[in-house]
């Protein structure tokens, strides 16, 4: 499995730039390429509506939000979606090839694996964003 350059090119300009919103990568032919890239106008929405039905992919999304203390933060997420209805050799192939593709990212934040929708829905997003903030009195 190898990772097209322009995957972490596209990558490094969502982080340091902000170019997009979200970046959606799909294997092909045995190598990661760029499927969609998401302009920084796009809503969650946009992006949610962007994921295939059946299709496995992988998504780094660059979500913003306001803290408890309200200050104005950003996330970087990278969400593994593996649709129940995908067919079960294309799961395989990207559960295994997962962890090799988010090494050459770097500068992931937060790691969601979803199977359908309401597993990566806003509120899960914005919670998993704000727990980053919570200190433990331990």
């Amino acid at each position: 499995m190898t990772v097209h350059d322009e995957c972490k090119l596209k990558f490094v300009e969502l982080k340091a730039k902000r170019n997009y919103r979200f970046i959606i990568f799909k294997i092909e032919d045995q190598e990661v390429v760029v499927e969609k890239l998401g302009s920084p106008d796009e809503t969650y929405e946009d992006f949610t509506e962007s994921l295939a039905a059946n299709e496995c992919c992988y998504v780094v999304y660059d979500f913003d939000f306001i803290t408890d203390e309200n200050c104005q933060k950003s996330k970087i997420f990278f969400i593994a979606w593996s649709p129940d209805t995908s067919k079960v050799r294309s799961k395989m192939v990207y559960a295994s090839s997962k962890d090799r593709f988010k090494r050459e990212l770097d500068g992931i934040q937060v790691e969601l694996q979803a199977t359908n929708p309401s597993e990566i829905s806003l509120d899960i997003i914005k919670e998993r964003a704000l727990k980053l903030f919570v200190i433990s009195p331990f």
